[in-house]
């Protein structure tokens, strides 16, 4: 059973604060040797599919069905996570996961129709080990009320977008240097290890909520919560971004003839994510989340609308950095806003949401990306991003209201001490967090 962590209230928040965390070095390292697959996962079919069918539509639409199959079994698998356990999960689902690969691959390479790698991608991404969302929600069991929660969501904004460095790179160089399917061969086995690895560590697990009564459940509901539902569309358009790019940057690597330059440019684009995430967890903010927010996706927006004018790598490469430092301050602000909005008995289901939505975006956008790659080129892929970011945008802004909690819920560590007085554990002092 994890408990809360008491924070010296006079100790200004920060990485090395964040890792002397009891506990917390037991479940980040093999948290992120668990989750760098994810990053080869999309990219790793687009090549295998592509070469295999010479259409990149094909691959986006194998890839999208992917994507959607995560995005749809995300949440399932957040609630059933939160109701029995991370390891009781995440064991059978590593294991499905390795074999779903397999028979995706080997139906490629034996150049199987469409529909059947349409077919192999549903159990593929269905499978996918919601080890991110697992990673916070042991945080957030952690630090729940202490102002180091939002250092925790930088720091794990930067460790999925590390992986998003390493991975496109990792998986296009084992794609074209080595085999079609080395990339998804690749995926396969470290998501089998690391996740095991990672189902070993217990002692960090947050304690599992179950439940025996339908009206429980109900009441648990994550997605219960408006403000949750304003979060998951804006996921949808960072979706978007990164399903855009991702078609969008392959076919401009190929126009120019160079292949290869298609992991160095999405590295870019990620490795400005990475540094902008962990900008936001050095910074004391003096603005509440939700105005954090709405600033970051306006900047969002704005950089994902001139994707579509770059006509040279060089350039290309400078605006995917600058959409990068944009997307972190989006993204690590809703999974810190998580805490505030959904109570603790169903954050792993909302961290799925919003991951799953990031997923479901990215795949509506790798199949609009892929057909208009096809018929008119790179320059029109990069449009999705934009359409993307400003629908979403805009629901933000009309919703916005939805973001705060409910009055008596205004301060998170009074509403964090009733929960846990609820539970039956005693809490240390805390220091309030304020929302807006």
């Amino acid at each position: 059973m994890t408990s809360a962590v008491t924070t010296d209230t006079s100790a200004r928040p920060g990485y090395g604060q964040l890792l002397r965390t009891p506990g917390a070095l037991g479940f980040v390292l093999p948290g992120f040797a668990a989750r760098l697959p994810f990053g080869m996962l999309t990219i790793s079919i687009l090549l295998l599919v592509q070469h295999t069918t010479g259409s990149y539509a094909s691959a986006g639409i194998v890839s999208a069905v992917t994507g959607i199959s995560m995005a749809l079994f995300a949440p399932v698998m957040g609630s059933l996570t939160d109701r029995h356990g991370q390891s009781a999960v995440l064991v059978p689902g590593v294991l499905a996961h390795a074999a779903a690969v397999g028979g995706l691959v080997a139906l490629a390479l034996a150049d199987a129709p469409l529909w059947a790698l349409a077919a192999a991608a549903v159990p593929t991404g269905a499978s996918v080990p919601q080890v991110g969302p697992m990673v916070r929600a042991r945080w957030a069991a952690r630090l729940e009320g202490s102002p180091l929660l939002p250092t925790a969501a930088a720091f794990e904004s930067v460790t999925d977008e590390f992986t998003f460095v390493v991975g496109p790179v990792l998986a296009t160089a084992l794609c074209t240097g080595v085999h079609p399917a080395a990339g998804l061969a690749t995926e396969a086995v470290l998501t089998l290890v690391g996740g095991l690895v990672f189902a070993a560590r217990r002692a960090s697990q947050p304690r599992a909520h179950a439940h025996h009564e339908g009206a429980a459940v109900r009441r648990g509901s994550a997605l219960a919560h408006p403000g949750l539902r304003v979060l998951i569309a804006a996921f949808l358009g960072i979706g978007a971004v990164f399903g855009g790019m991702q078609v969008s940057l392959a076919a401009f690597s190929n126009e120019i003839g160079n292949p290869g330059a298609n992991g160095v440019l999405y590295g870019v684009f990620a490795a400005g994510n990475m540094i902008a995430g962990i900008a936001c967890g050095a910074i004391a903010w003096k603005i509440g989340p939700r105005r954090r927010l709405l600033l970051g996706y306006a900047g969002l927006t704005a950089a994902a609308s001139v994707l579509w004018t770059a006509d040279s790598a060089l350039l290309l490469g400078g605006l995917g950095l600058l959409v990068g430092l944009c997307i972190a301050p989006a993204l690590i602000t809703g999974y810190t806003m998580v805490e505030a909005l959904v109570p603790a008995n169903a954050r792993t289901e909302a961290f799925t949401w919003l991951t799953g939505a990031v997923a479901f975006g990215q795949a509506v956008a790798v199949i609009v990306a892929g057909n208009l790659t096809d018929a008119h080129g790179s320059a029109y892929g990069f449009l999705v991003p934009m359409a993307g970011t400003v629908l979403a945008f805009a629901t933000l802004v009309a919703l916005r209201a939805r973001l705060a909690p409910k009055a008596p819920s205004r301060v998170v560590g009074a509403s964090a001490a009733r929960t846990d007085t609820s539970e039956g554990r005693g809490v240390g002092h805390r220091t309030p967090v304020t929302v807006d």
